[in-house]
């Protein structure tokens, strides 16, 4: 943890008060303000219930207003402080993995008789890596002047895809620095975490989306090329709560649809690229991480699944994540 950390928290937090201090005395102000006019004002006789229910609603929405904007400054800076944090824990990691720490093992050669299990996964067990075959083993063997970046296991690949839970989630955080030393997977993972952040700020939580399981064959099909009503039944999220805010966000927000859609071409280039060598339940695995429950979110939306909201929408986020 960075040691400016606790600074920042307590920076942020005199910052939240300090927007709580300020609506309270814009709303002692206004009750003085209400309290001269009622003093000095004209007299309010002759006036009916309508007239007093009319007078009330002019004290009481002005407060609203008040608190509610207190309400969204102090959560929009609890926001921009999470944010920045796995930003900064991101960065740290990838200038780690850069730096070229040894690893003890060799990540290729996992016994094949430990399956790589993925927990957190609802369905219990990601595929086992592929053994190398022999033509890998003497490529492996040639000595190169810059070797390419250790391929990952499909536990490995999980986890990264998953995000840490938290900075004791060691495990996470190893194969995370792993995924950031390629520059492929770094791509991808900075666009999975920029589409989560921006996603969480209208209140789209990966963890609390429901996604049912899908049937692993389909999305060996959608990796394969299938798109639209070839693909229909991974359309499975039916927060229609999610779905309208991730379609608000495509259609009036430029910034997250340019996210958006370079971050669905790169999942959609992994997925290509797994489903060569991989079991289709590493496909469906994948799916179910954070980064896979907001693809499958924005895949829906844009409706590359089949099931778009507006058919502009889904004709530029196919045409943009089926370009490999």
């Amino acid at each position: 943890m960075d040691s400016l950390d606790p600074l920042r928290r307590l920076a942020v937090e005199q910052a939240r008060n300090r927007v709580l201090a300020i609506g309270a005395g814009v709303s002692l102000a206004w009750l003085a303000l209400v309290g001269l006019f009622a003093l000095f004002g004209p007299e309010a006789e002759g006036q009916g219930a309508a007239g007093w229910l009319v007078w009330l609603v002019g004290v009481i929405l002005p407060l609203a207003l008040v608190w509610l904007a207190v309400w969204s400054a102090r959560s929009l800076l609890l926001l921009r402080q999470e944010a920045e944090e796995l930003r900064a824990m991101l960065a740290r990691m990838q200038d780690q993995g850069m730096a070229g720490e040894p690893m003890a093992e060799p990540r290729a050669a996992a016994p094949s008789s430990a399956p790589v299990s993925a927990p957190a996964a609802r369905r219990g067990m990601v595929p086992p890596a592929p053994r190398p075959s022999a033509a890998d083993a003497r490529q492996a063997s040639l000595e190169l002047d810059s070797p390419p970046a250790a391929q990952l296991t499909p536990a490995e690949l999980f986890h990264a895809l998953n995000f840490p839970d938290g900075p004791e989630d060691r495990e996470a955080i190893r194969c995370l620095r792993l995924a950031l030393a390629d520059p492929g997977m770094a791509r991808l993972i900075r666009a999975a975490q920029d589409v989560v952040t921006l996603l969480a700020g209208q209140g789209v939580y990966m963890d609390e989306l429901a996604v049912p399981e899908a049937d692993p064959v389909l999305w060996r099909r959608f990796a394969e090329g299938a798109r639209g009503e070839a693909v229909a039944d991974l359309a499975v999220i039916r927060d229609e709560a999610a779905l309208a805010s991730a379609g608000a966000m495509l259609h009036g927000d430029e910034v997250f649809r340019d996210v958006a859609h370079h971050f669905l071409r790169h999942f959609d280039r992994l997925m290509s690229r797994k489903v060569q060598d991989s079991d289709p339940q590493l496909l469906a695995a994948l799916a179910e991480t954070r980064s896979g429950r907001a693809f499958t979110l924005l895949a829906q939306v844009t409706g590359m699944l089949g099931r778009a909201g507006t058919q502009a929408e889904g004709a530029d986020g196919a045409e943009g994540a089926g370009a490999r």
